[in-house]
């Protein structure tokens, strides 16, 4: 049995269900009331299973793992064997989460960030990438320093959840059930560990049903960056400049214009150094678009007054720019961004 600590019990509980199916301990880090609710009722996460009419629900307290649930103060991650990072990377600038960072770096326990914002460390593994111009795109970057690289890594959100609006916190529905796709560790030992947990979470069944969403381990640092086309042909084209619609209609509503953004971001991961096989195609990342019909989280946080959200649109053009690439659409993207949380700043 592994003890791992998760930050952030939204997005988390999904990761942690999959850990405590398998057996594994687990502490989720959040706020205290979501803490106390968690820790006296436990966590529910909604599937879809293929074949299935309606939703599985699947209760932590029904798993074999023990889960808890801690205000960032209370955790000492040396106790721990792996720190997940689940929480959008605007948080981690938050009092006590800032702290908190600053006990795991040098606590020197591998990290899995499972965000769309990959943590700076983890770039800082790309050959010929310089990070420094980047930490402009971060609300925080302070945050990263002590952290090592060849002890973080990142594994590629697909799996899209949220939470239902008439439910409590602890509850978080499933939306598009794919896989976390991590890329190994620079060093073996910790990468052994994330091999057997994926293993673990394989095996694991619940009542007998094979439950989806699984983690998936890669020798390549480049698969989580497969997660950029989609981001920006699809959650961040989410954002027009009056109001917000959803995924599905931001890929779908001209098709053509999609796939050229969508290319246009696989080319830039390609001149990275990812490979073709590193990457979804498009047609599969549109496929499963189809049943996106809700506005991405970074729309309904700008759209909801947020001041801050993950930039990986200012990512991505920082880096393309470093590279000597250009993209209009892009551009506007992070206009469009900007001004928004512009008028978010100036509300507050």
């Amino acid at each position: 049995m592994k003890k791992i600590l998760i930050l952030g019990a939204s997005y988390g509980s999904l990761f942690s269900t999959k850990l405590l199916m398998a057996g594994h301990s687990v502490c989720l880090v959040c706020t205290k009331p979501t803490a106390d609710l968690i820790n006296r009722e436990g966590t529910i996460v909604r599937f879809p299973i293929k074949g299935r009419e309606g939703l599985l629900d699947v209760s932590s307290k029904s798993l074999p793992g023990k889960l808890s649930a801690s205000t960032p103060d209370t955790v000492d991650p040396a106790a721990f064997d792996l720190i997940v990072l689940g929480m959008q990377e605007a948080q981690y600038g938050a009092a006590g989460v800032r702290e908190l960072m600053g006990r795991i770096a040098t606590s020197r326990k591998p990290c899995l960030a499972i965000m769309n914002m990959p943590p700076l460390p983890y770039l800082r593994r790309i050959p010929g990438l310089s990070t420094d111009p980047l930490e402009v795109c971060y609300a925080d970057p302070g945050v990263w320093k002590g952290f090592d690289p060849a002890l973080t890594t990142l594994a590629s959100p697909d799996p899209q959840a949220f939470r239902p609006p008439d439910q409590p916190k602890n509850v978080l529905q499933v939306g598009l059930p794919t896989n976390f796709k991590a890329a190994r560790f620079a060093a073996d030992e910790p990468t052994q560990l994330l091999r057997d947990l994926e293993n673990d979470i394989e095996a694991a069944r619940f009542d007998g049903i094979e439950i989806p969403v699984k983690l998936k381990v890669h020798d390549s640092i480049f698969v989580p960056l497969a997660k950029w086309p989609m981001l920006i042909a699809g959650n961040y084209r989410c954002i027009r400049p009056e109001n917000m619609i959803p995924i599905r209609d931001a890929v779908h509503g001209n098709v053509d214009k999609s796939r050229e953004v969508y290319d246009w971001v696989w080319k830039l991961c390609n001149g990275l150094g990812a490979d073709d096989a590193d990457m979804v195609p498009f047609d599969k990342y549109a496929k499963a678009a189809e049943g996106l019909g809700k506005p991405s989280s970074a729309a309904r946080a700008l759209f909801g007054g947020a001041e801050h959200i993950e930039r990986v649109d200012c990512l991505v053009r920082r880096i393309a720019s470093q590279r000597g690439f250009q993209f209009e659409p892009l551009d506007e993207i992070v206009s469009l961004v900007d001004e928004r949380l512009g008028k978010n700043r100036a509300a507050h």
